[in-house]
């Protein structure tokens, strides 16, 4: 082990910018080519099949926790950011709307974790910059391009959440957080807030729950066009309804306790759920 002096490490950086980019360009390239490739056969399981999917998450937490909490810093980081800019840009409403909305894209942020998983179970190396270099690999463009799909929903969640207030308490801000609270749980507006607001967000929610389950972990694991990714887990949602549903309400929960103290708890829920989600979808798909 040498100490590299900052312009050949600067250099390097670059370089292996340069190749995910290029990686990138290819894989997009070619995903006209691996569209309708040949789908995997999915496995029924049971609720015990979720809690052994946890139970490897934790363990791969707990063998590369250092590395873990480095690379999901940045979660709590951001929900810091977006609330104090709700508080300081009176768009107090927004706050739940923004803290749930990463839920939605979850799948998508958990990228390096599930690389991780995938790299501890061959074997490899599972430092956080091994799991930044999914970058390079040739299904890169194919995965980025359906985050952006998520990313789309969040912001079109964003914007539905938006309405709802308007239509219901708006479309004037609130005063204050305790009047906004007396306005949400004291009347009848407020109330319909709550049910439209949360059945709409189950709505948004279940759609991201049936599509990305399996097919974030389907791309990088495997040679697969977009649309056998998004089949293949829409296939195994409809063969196992009980487990996901109940891994769905275990992912919304953990979300919501993790984000109650500062969003700190995010620190922990989000790389268990990550690693988790790779071993469930082990267990779905052959």
């Amino acid at each position: 082990m040498t100490i590299r002096n900052p312009i050949e490490w600067s250099w390097d950086q670059v370089r292996h910018a340069a190749s995910g980019i290029e990686a990138a360009s290819h894989s997009l390239g070619r995903t006209e080519a691996t569209l309708h490739s040949p789908a995997p056969a999915i496995r029924k399981i049971g609720v015990a099949d979720i809690g052994d999917a946890l139970r490897d998450g934790l363990d791969d937490f707990a063998a590369c926790r250092t590395d873990v909490i480095f690379l999901c810093i940045v979660y709590p980081i951001v929900g810091l950011v977006l609330a104090r800019a709700v508080f300081g840009q009176g768009l107090l409403p927004m706050l739940f709307p923004i803290a749930s909305g990463f839920a939605l894209v979850g799948p998508f942020a958990a990228l390096g974790l599930y690389e991780m998983s995938r790299r501890r179970e061959q074997g490899q190396a599972t430092g956080w910059a091994d799991a930044l270099s999914l970058v390079r690999e040739p299904s890169f463009g194919t995965v980025a391009f359906l985050g952006f799909v998520l990313i789309a929903l969040y912001f079109l969640w964003l914007i539905t959440a938006q309405t709802v207030y308007v239509v219901t308490l708006g479309p004037a801000p609130p005063v204050s957080l305790g009047a906004f609270a007396h306005d949400v749980f004291a009347t009848k507006a407020g109330w319909a807030l709550i049910v439209v607001g949360t059945g709409v967000g189950f709505l948004f929610a279940l759609a991201v729950l049936i599509i990305g389950t399996v097919s974030f972990p389907l791309l990088l694991d495997r040679d697969a066009g977009l649309d056998t990714a998004v089949r293949t887990s829409i296939r195994a949602a409809a063969a196992n309804p009980r487990p996901i549903a109940l891994w769905g309400l275990i992912v919304a929960v953990s979300l919501a306790l993790g984000s109650i103290p500062l969003f700190v708890g995010l620190v922990v829920v989000v790389p268990v759920l990550g690693h988790a989600t790779w071993h469930l979808y082990r267990k779905l798909v052959v």
